[in-house]
């Protein structure tokens, strides 16, 4: 009998006329699949026990392949962005007497799964100041996380656009 607790990577299928178990792996950004039919493996049973073999064999297989670090992606616009630079945006704060402030917020993500986040303020540094600073720390982060040419391939992205770049 089939032990659904056993079945890490294995799916059942039973749509229109297929119907079968579909066994999936993944490696380095790479799906590896194969579906077992009942009808082709002699019946649903016979069909679960050969996805499990082949499941065992694929994850043995896959653990041999060297695994190659994730590439980071770089992400040039979103259009919920207001200020033209994606990673500032201009917001408010509740200080610990309940006081409302308006600042510049800067994010940046060090590593995947990690971000940093941090603030100017527009009542301490006036808008035009607190909005530069808030750049210059932008440019700074995606210079450490991405390397130095980062910025002129954003620059370069945004003039093939015939955009103005505001990094």
């Amino acid at each position: 009998m089939t032990d659904e607790r056993n079945a890490k990577g294995i799916s059942r299928i039973d749509s229109g006329s297929t119907h079968g178990w579909f066994v999936r792996g993944y490696r380095n950004g790479k799906t590896y699949s194969r579906l077992f039919s009942d009808r082709k493996s002699g019946g649903r049973e016979e069909a679960w026990k050969a996805a499990l073999a082949y499941r065992d064999e694929l994850y043995s297989d896959l653990e041999k392949i060297p695994s190659k670090p994730r590439e980071r992606r770089m992400v040039y616009r979103d259009s919920r962005n207001t200020t033209g630079v994606l990673g500032v945006s201009r917001t408010k704060k509740k200080d610990s007497q309940g006081r409302i402030s308006e600042c510049y917020s800067v994010s940046w993500r060090p590593r995947p799964g990690q971000q940093k986040c941090t603030s100017f303020s527009i009542r301490k540094y006036g808008e035009k100041k607190a909005f530069e600073l808030a750049v210059s720390l932008r440019k700074q982060k995606l210079r450490e996380i991405y390397g130095p040419s980062v910025i002129r391939k954003i620059n370069q992205r945004a003039k093939n656009k015939g955009e103005q770049s505001m990094l």
